[in-house]
């Protein structure tokens, strides 16, 4: 996990996340730099946590608008990662989504 700072087209600033390398290329490629290395104290739970509330923060949008490109399969995916604490995998097999 580190701090990446989230740029516009312009090469502003626009926000600073922690996360990992994987999330942001994924979500904001050519539009980030990693400011400063994150020591990371926080447990596998606490991350995978993260990770997760994450993940239903990104897929807020798809959830309310009903057409949706593959919209039923990230309704699954939603309810996967909020069920996804109580399960036997936390925090080590995350949810995926599915096609």
């Amino acid at each position: 996990m580190s701090i990446y700072i989230i740029k516009n087209e312009n090469n502003e600033e626009i926000n600073r996340i922690v996360s990992t390398q994987e999330f942001v290329e994924a979500h904001h490629t050519g539009r980030y730099e990693e400011a400063v290395p994150a020591i990371s104290t926080m447990s596998a739970e606490e991350t995978a946590r993260q990770w997760r509330d994450s993940e239903l923060s990104s897929t807020d949008e798809a959830a309310k608008i009903p057409d949706w490109p593959n919209r039923p399969n990230i309704l699954v995916y939603r309810q996967d990662l909020r069920d996804w604490p109580s399960t036997e995998d936390f925090p080590d097999t995350k949810p995926t989504l599915g096609e």
